[in-house]
Order: C-alpha cells, then structure tokens, then sequence
C-alpha cells in the first residue's frame, strides 16, 4: 500500500474513476460542458495531490490546486442560473 502511494499511483485510481465516471454520464446525455465543470475541480484537486505524492516542487502541487477554485465557481455560477 506505501508504494500505492508513494508513487502516486492512488491518485491515477482516482483520475481513472473520474473518467470513467464522465464517459458514463455523457453516455447518458450529460453535455460536455457540465461535466467538465462538475468534475474538473476534483481532477485538478487529485493532480495537485499526485504531485505532492510523488514529492515534486510546491508550483506543480499548488498550480492545479489553485486553477480547480475559478472552475468550481463556474460550477456553482452554472448550477445557480439553472434553478
């Protein structure tokens, strides 16, 4: 399990379940554009910690990290306008 994640391999599990998870909701007739904003912040979320994991310089963790805040709020701003 230490190797699991020592090299970072728990956090690609975990971007292959957020892919799988988009290709199963547009095969039900998600638009692309709402997936990308629902899901993109937690890929950028688990790059950042992919980057942490494998001991890489503080920009390539908090670079994806930062960049999932404007996209999570795209999100909200989306999910707002279509009540």
């Amino acid at each position: 399990m230490e190797a699991l994640f020592a090299s970072g391999h728990a956090a690609d599990i975990v971007l292959a379940a957020l892919l799988l998870e988009a290709l199963w909701l547009r095969l039900r007739g998600w638009k692309v554009a709402d997936l990308l904003t629902m899901l993109l912040p937690a890929a950028l979320i688990v790059v950042g910690l992919r980057a942490a994991l494998v001991g890489a310089d503080w920009p390539w963790i908090s670079a994806p990290i930062a960049l999932s805040f404007p996209v999570h709020i795209a999100d909200v701003v989306r999910r707002r306008r279509s009540l």
